[in-house]
């Protein structure tokens, strides 16, 4: 597995991750919003743009509800 894998992994695990945590804290929402964002840099790198548009607008959706529920 290379290093463009491993921050692949790292940043869907921790989408998911956060995502489970949302309704603990508005904190969690962030988070998930910055983890959408590195899965979106990830998608870019590798080359699957479609799939790095897609985590930048769930990266703005997400930021969203962060700046309405805080």
């Amino acid at each position: 597995m290379d290093i463009l894998s491993l921050f692949g992994l790292f940043s869907v695990t921790a989408m998911l991750l956060f995502y489970t945590l949302e309704e603990k804290s508005p904190w969690f929402v962030m988070a998930f919003s910055g983890a959408c964002g590195l899965a979106s840099v990830y998608g870019f790198l590798q080359g699957a743009w479609p799939f790095g548009l897609v985590e930048a607008v769930w990266m703005l959706v997400a930021l969203r509800r962060w700046q309405r529920i805080r």
